[in-house]
């Protein structure tokens, strides 16, 4: 299992609520560590966050960090998704929702732990996209999903050098099997 520490340093932000990336799974407004059921997190969750500029470009990532099991994660963290274009647009409450204004470099894959594992932690981290990011670099060709292969032992710290991320802005999890 890769280090991951900016995950570990991540999930402190789930602490700040003025840092908590706003989830929307399934008609449920998450709040860090609700469970959600497996079958109402199949879709990509709605997101939103108070940004500071309306002109940058976001992009989320979303990981299992328990896979198989939360007691023995030898092939996690896995990837459930990389969402960059993100494009802030203000509501009527000043908060920021997101929309894709670019193809994902990995799909969005519900939770699936397998049968008898306890709940797994499906964490969603927010940040600024660089000005220069090309997601075809690093997408499938045509717009093909991402295999599962490719998903497995997912470092998340060699991902935030090759995209060339700087510290993430919010975060935000939910629970589910």
């Amino acid at each position: 299992m890769p280090a991951n520490s900016s995950i570990t340093k991540a999930l402190t932000f789930a602490e700040d609520s003025s840092k908590v990336l706003g989830l929307v799974v399934g008609g449920h407004t998450v709040k860090p560590g609700m469970y959600i059921p497996r079958a109402e997190a199949q879709s990509p969750p709605d997101l939103s966050f108070n940004v500071h500029s309306n002109s940058d470009t976001y992009m989320v990532i979303g990981i299992d960090i328990d896979a198989p099991f939360p007691s023995l994660p030898i092939l996690g963290p896995i990837l459930h998704w990389i969402q960059p274009g993100l494009k802030p647009e203000i509501t009527s409450n000043g908060q920021s929702t997101f929309k894709v204004s670019a193809p994902f470099v990995a799909n969005y894959i519900g939770p699936a732990p397998p049968p008898g594992s306890t709940p797994h932690r499906y964490v969603f981290i927010l940040y600024k996209q660089p000005a220069d990011f090309d997601g075809s670099k690093f997408a499938p060709s045509d717009g093909k999903n991402l295999s599962n292969w490719y998903r497995m032992r997912f470092s998340l710290d060699d991902w935030i050098v090759k995209a060339n991320l700087a510290d993430c802005l919010a975060v935000n999890y939910f629970t589910s099997n």
